[in-house]
């Protein structure tokens, strides 16, 4: 029975093993079926400049403006209406007998008319309509020009919305670098905590040191693990965050290959600001704006004061023949069977209603009035708070220059001091805590610096988007 026991267990074990190797073989293939993207800085914007979502939904907005522009003159088109109609009198009433008798000396009695309905098709007209009209104000030259305006100025907003999402996604870019660096250091730090765990185990057994020293290493190894899986969640996370930016399907894998490693420049905010301050985007747009609200004035006091010119044309054929209405088809071509009640009028319009004070004409010009109060507001603000983050950008650069030089410095003595440390720690004659202190001192001094480094750049984007120039076009 004990044999039997044993066979299926081992039996057991062996299947187990199989669908394990299996599943093992599955997950490989899986992950090398998976395709990794290789993107360096210049590489995920060119990308998300073509696959991003937010940028389509902006070429989208820039293109709806633009054909309101370029077709914006359509409002000097005429109104061109074709009808036809068959109308079926109910009654003979005292007004179609007047009709009848007014056709009568229109013909001349050629077709006459009588004043009851002879039959059912007597009841039935044949009316075709062909109509033209036309109207002019000189309010309409100003729509052309707003709709040219609201056009640039979506233009400033495309470009404005360009660098802002490249900018984001720089920053991003950069931000997982720095996320990777701290999560390898951590990983560092985990292994060779292990190893120190390892190697105070052996120390153990060999009775050099004592069971808390080894017991101290372990409990360092384990509180450090629950850290660096953390680190890693948060990583994937963010890359999945940064592949949905691009425009790549979520789950998709990146592999990042620019290094964080700044390009410097010598900047002043004084002279930055005296070359480039007309460059910002956002005081642009507002300037196009307030050109849009001037012209919207100009409309409103041109439709107001000056008259509508209205010209229109109506051919109106009626048919008269002896076939019936519906029979006309017969008589085409044939005028003396049609009779034509159409007209051309030429008219002036004024709309008094418009020049009242508390018009809805006059309250709009009110309005845009005071939207230009507010623009102008709006670009006094933007144009201090431009001095404010230039000013503030370049004393970020200053500083973060200095202290990635300082820690650059920092991380050398660091490393020579950790690995002074470790060769005593193995040779018996340093604590573990002095390791410890050692390998954090270190840590600190590396990721300050890349923090620092990152700190750099994205000041230097803010800048650069701020005055919307290239600062490092002629370092490159």
């Amino acid at each position: 029975m004990k044999k039997l026991t044993s066979l299926i267990l081992i039996g057991f074990v062996a299947v187990n093993f199989t669908f394990a190797q299996d599943a093992d073989s599955k997950s490989e293939k899986k992950n090398e079926n998976t395709e990794v993207f290789k993107l360096s800085i210049d590489e995920a914007v060119d990308y998300a400049l073509e696959h991003s979502r937010t940028l389509k939904s902006n070429d989208i907005d820039l293109e709806i403006k633009a054909r309101a522009s370029k077709y914006s003159w359509n409002v000097f088109l005429p109104n061109v209406q074709l009808s036809g109609t068959m109308s079926r009198a109910n009654e003979y009433s005292p007004a179609t007998a007047a009709q009848s008798q007014l056709f009568n000396s229109l013909t001349g009695g050629k077709y006459p008319v009588t004043t009851d309905y002879a039959d059912e098709e007597a009841r039935w007209s044949t009316i075709g309509n062909a109509a033209i009209s036309w109207n002019f104000t000189p309010a309409y030259v100003a729509q052309i020009k707003i709709a040219k305006a609201q056009y640039e100025a979506g233009k400033v907003s495309w470009e404005q919305s360009q660098r802002e999402t490249i900018t984001n996604i720089k920053k991003m870019y950069y931000g997982l670098l720095l996320q990777q660096e701290s999560l390898k250091i951590q990983k560092t730090t985990l292994e060779n905590a292990r190893q120190r765990m390892i190697q105070a185990q052996a120390n153990f057994k060999n009775g050099a040191i004592p069971e808390i020293q080894y017991l101290q290493t372990q409990v360092n190894y384990e509180n450090t693990k629950p850290d660096v899986d953390s680190a890693e969640q948060s990583l994937v996370q963010q890359m999945d965050l940064f592949a949905f930016m691009l425009g790549m399907p979520v789950g998709s894998k990146i592999e990042l290959t620019s290094p964080i490693e700044p390009t410097y420049i010598e900047a002043d905010a004084d002279d930055l600001l005296a070359k480039y301050a007309d460059n910002d985007l956002q005081i642009q747009s507002l300037e196009k704006n307030k050109l849009a609200a001037k012209l919207g004035i100009t409309a409103s006091d041109l439709a107001t004061w000056l008259p509508t010119f209205a010209l229109s044309y109506g051919w109106q054929p009626v048919y008269i023949g002896s076939e019936g209405a519906w029979h006309f088809y017969k008589d085409l071509g044939k005028d003396e069977k049609w009779y034509d009640s159409g007209s051309l009028s030429l008219t002036l319009v004024w709309n008094l209603t418009n020049m009242l004070p508390w018009s809805s004409n006059r309250q709009k010009v009110k309005d845009y009035k005071q939207q230009l109060a507010q623009l102008d507001l709006s670009i006094q603000t933007l144009k201090e708070k431009q001095k404010v983050d230039v000013r503030k950008a370049v004393d970020t650069l200053r500083q973060a220059r200095e202290q990635i030089d300082a820690m650059g410095r920092n991380v050398t003595l660091a490393q020579r001091a950790y690995d002074m440390t470790a060769r005593s720690y193995r040779n018996g004659t340093t604590e573990l805590l002095d390791l410890r202190d050692a390998e954090s001192s270190l840590n600190q001094a590396k990721l300050g610096q890349l923090n620092q480094k990152f700190q750099y750049i994205s000041a230097l984007m803010d800048l650069e988007n701020t005055l919307n120039v290239n600062l490092t076009e002629n370092k490159q």
